[in-house]
Order: structure tokens, then C-alpha cells, then sequence
């Protein structure tokens, strides 16, 4: 089969053929006196804890992106490898795949805090299908976690954007607090925050959904923008305002920013899809420190040769000044993992007078000399240098951790240049004068 044939047997699969028991349950008209389930255009749902609203949109934007085996394998991958199977077994099938985003009445989370607004969406028909559970008061809770419930049986794999330090602990602990509806299992959790934070903060600084649609995702394009989209600090207010009398009418917003950011969420794994799987030629366009984040992401997760290769590509994009040395440095450490030991030397040489990265490039090049270039002179003109550097960088050291870690790399260079004395015959005392200095002042 080929590629195109088998992207289309995998749409044709995500149509929505599922059977009518699975099916979401059918929803009834509003009653007159429901103004604010008129205002949100949602019908009422039913189960045996009683009601809650369902607003239902289908979006024919963002597309479904076909999850590609490079990607998955790096997003699930961790140190536990029997975690990473499990995680990586469970992506395969993007049909179970559940997008969560939840509005909620305080943004520090804790027992106190309720998830008044759920929002939902899974591929369907090659596009998006968006499913927002509303409660109109307190007492709508169980009825709203009971259909949450259900949904995450049929798709077990939860997309979130920070859901794994925030929505999904918020949503477990209600469910626990019912003491009557179980948290349903997760197959897996992909959390898009993580990556996305690799990949793009040092270009943003802020690597918020709204700020990713903009700057990477080009909602525009996509057909959607948020020139009205309200704070979503002002969010719980407006809830709360709502359910003492007052106006429904911002919720309406509220419903609209939670839809976005969903599909923000569905856009956002097709960028890191894209990104993750492309090659050198493929890159044109790409922003340098993006390149350069990419790089770092690969680096992390042990595929050393991807790295060495977006590294290297976002350097002859001309990466700004200020990051050149790390590029530099990741290189280096790049080039020794894979015994290129003559590339990692060049590097190092270059770095030996940046005023940051002097001090480990020293360190590195003292290393090397002592055991494979076996020039014990030059290895300890290097390990004094890198001494003599750490003692210029500790007066601006401030914090008992960056003294302590100083202290430390002191003392393996005093350890290293008397070592290497012993091998010249030519120990001085004022050699280790500047170590002992530093040793001493780091100690007070």
C-alpha cells in the first residue's frame, strides 16, 4: 500500500462509524425558562444524576494530522521503558484520542475548586469534532463527571496542554470527592505543554496557547482568530457572576475561548507532528532558535545524530550572538558522545575565551589532552586556565548552590592539575595558589 493510500484508509477510519450504543446521547430542547442554554445554543442532557448542557460544533479546521512513528516514539518516550511501550502502543491509534481543555472557578486549583466547563474534541471525519459539557449550578456536578466519564472510555488517551499538572488532577480529585463515580483509567496522557516549551520558548519567552497560535500555529490561516477572546483570568469571575443573578451573557465568550483553545490544541499537535518528523531540506522557513530548541528536544531524548544536525543547521541560519555559545557547546558535548573527538576539540578551542562556557571548555580540553592527545602540559596550562576562569566567574556568583557548585569544579581541577604535575615533575606551589584561593573564599 502506499503512503497516500494508507493516510486515506487512516481517515476513512476516523470517520464516525461507531456504533449507535456509543454514540453521545441525544439531546433535548432547552426549555423557555433555560435562557442561558438558549443564549449558548446547547441542548440537555440526561443520565440517572441528573442534567447538564452539551454544546456540539464540528470544525472542518485544524485537519487531521496523521501522527507520524518518529514523532510518537520521541513525545512518549521517559525513562521508564515499559512506560514508554505502553505510552507508545496507545498513540498508534489516533481514533482514541480524547483533546481535553477545562474552564474552572479558580486557577490555583485545590478541593474548592470546580470545573464548571468541559471541553472535549476528537478527530472526526478527517476534522475536528468539539464536545463542551456546561453545568449551570453546583448540583449538575455528577451528571457532568458521569458523561466525562464515558467519553474517556471510548478514548482513553488524553491530549492536554498542562492537563498533566493541572486539569486532569483537578477532574481526578472531583471525581473522588463523588464518592460514587470512579476516575476513569487513562491509557495514556500526552501533554503538548512539555514539548512545546522545548521547542519554542527560546524564540517566545511565553509559550501560552494563545501565544503559539500566533506566533507558530498562524491561526489566521486556519481560519479562526482571537481579536475577542476574553482574559482567562476574568474567566471565574464571570462564572460566579452568572450563578449570583447576574449577566450569562460573557459565558458565551467563555464557551468560545474554551473551543478555541481546543482547537488550538488539535493545530498544535499537527505543528509538533510536522516539525518532529521533517528533514534538513524540509526546514526551510524555520526560525534558528527553533531550530536550535529542536535540536535540544532530540538531544534529550538520546537521538544524538538528529540533534547534531538541527544544532548545526540553525548555526548557519546564524543563530543570535547571545546563543552561539551553547549551540557550541552542544555541539562539542555532541561530537564527543559520538567519538568525534577531533570536531569536539576544534569546538572546544572556541569556546575556551567565552566568558560562560570558558570554564567547562577548559575543563574538556584538559581532559582530552591528558588521555588521548597524552600531552600532560598542555592539559595542565588548560585545567590552571579553567581554574583561573572559575575564580573571575566567583565573584559574581551569587547563591549557596552556584558557590557550592563552583566549590565542587575547583576542586576537581586542583585534583586534575596535581595529578598532572606528578606527571611532569614539575609540581609548584604557585600553580595551585589560585585553586586554593578559590577553595577558601568558596568555603566562607
Amino acid at each position: 500500500m502506499t503512503a497516500s493510500a494508507d493516510k486515506f484508509s487512516r481517515l476513512a477510519a476516523l470517520r464516525p462509524t461507531r456504533p449507535a450504543s456509543s454514540r453521545p446521547p441525544t439531546l433535548r430542547e432547552p426549555d423557555q425558562e433555560d435562557a442561558i442554554a438558549r443564549l449558548i445554543g446547547a441542548g440537555v442532557a440526561r443520565n440517572h444524576f441528573g442534567e447538564h448542557l452539551v454544546l456540539r460544533n464540528w470544525f472542518s479546521t485544524p485537519e487531521f494530522s496523521e501522527p507520524s512513528a518518529v514523532a510518537l516514539e520521541l513525545l512518549s518516550r521517559t525513562r521508564d521503558a515499559e512506560i514508554s511501550r505502553r505510552t507508545r502502543t496507545a498513540l498508534a491509534d489516533p481514533s482514541k484520542w480524547l483533546f481535553l481543555d477545562t474552564e474552572t472557578t479558580g486557577l490555583a486549583g485545590g478541593t474548592g475548586t470546580y470545573a464548571f466547563l468541559i471541553g472535549l474534541a476528537w478527530w472526526d471525519a478527517g476534522a475536528l469534532q468539539v464536545e463542551q459539557l456546561f453545568m449551570r449550578d453546583f448540583t449538575e456536578e455528577y451528571s457532568l463527571l458521569h458523561e466525562l466519564a464515558a467519553r474517556v472510555a471510548e478514548r482513553p488517551v488524553l491530549v492536554t496542554f498542562n492537563g498533566k499538572t493541572f486539569d486532569w488532577p483537578l477532574l481526578d480529585s472531583r471525581f473522588t470527592m463523588t464518592r460514587t463515580i470512579s476516575t476513569p483509567r487513562l491509557a495514556a496522557h500526552l501533554d503538548l505543554l512539555h514539548p512545546a516549551r522545548a521547542l519554542w520558548k527560546l524564540r517566545l519567552g511565553s509559550v501560552r496557547l494563545v501565544d503559539l497560535e500566533r506566533h507558530v500555529l498562524d491561526a489566521p490561516r486556519l481560519g479562526w482568530h482571537r481579536e475577542e477572546d476574553i482574559a482567562s483570568s476574568l474567566i471565574p469571575q464571570y462564572y460566579f457572576d452568572y450563578l449570583r443573578g447576574g449577566s450569562a451573557d460573557p459565558l458565551v465568550g467563555v464557551l468560545r475561548h474554551n473551543q478555541m483553545d481546543l482547537r488550538g490544541l488539535a493545530a498544535l499537535f499537527g505543528k509538533i507532528n510536522t516539525l518532529l518528523t521533517s528533514q534538513k531540506a524540509e526546514r526551510d522557513g524555520v526560525d534558528s532558535l527553533d531550530l536550535f530548541g529542536l535540536s535540544r528536544f532530540f538531544e534529550r531524548r538520546g537521538e544524538s545524530d538528529r540533534a547534531h544536525v538541527a544544532c548545526s543547521q540553525a548555526l548557519d541560519l546564524g543563530l543570535p550572538a547571545e546563543f552561539r555559545p551553547r549551540a557550541h557547546r552542544d555541539l562539542a558535548l555532541l561530537a564527543k558522545r559520538r567519538g568525534d573527538h577531533a570536531a569536539a576539540t576544534e569546538l572546544w578551542l572556541e569556546l575556551a575565551a567565552d566568558p560562560q562556557d570558558g570554564v567547562l571548555a577548559c575543563e574538556q580540553l584538559a581532559i582530552h589532552y591528558e588521555r588521548r592527545a597524552k600531552d600532560p602540559v598542555r592539559a595542565t596550562e588548560f585545567a590552571r586556565l579553567g581554574l583561573a576562569k572559575l575564580q573571575r566567574l566567583r565573584v559574581n556568583t551569587r547563591g549557596p548552590y552556584a558557590a557550592a557548585r563552583a566549590t565542587r569544579l575547583a576542586e576537581k581541577l586542583l585534583v586534575r592539575i596535581n595529578r598532572l604535575e606528578g606527571k611532569t615533575k614539575n609540581k609548584s606551589t604557585d600553580h595551585s595558589a589560585p585553586g586554593m584561593s578559590l577553595l577558601k573564599s568558596s568555603a566562607t
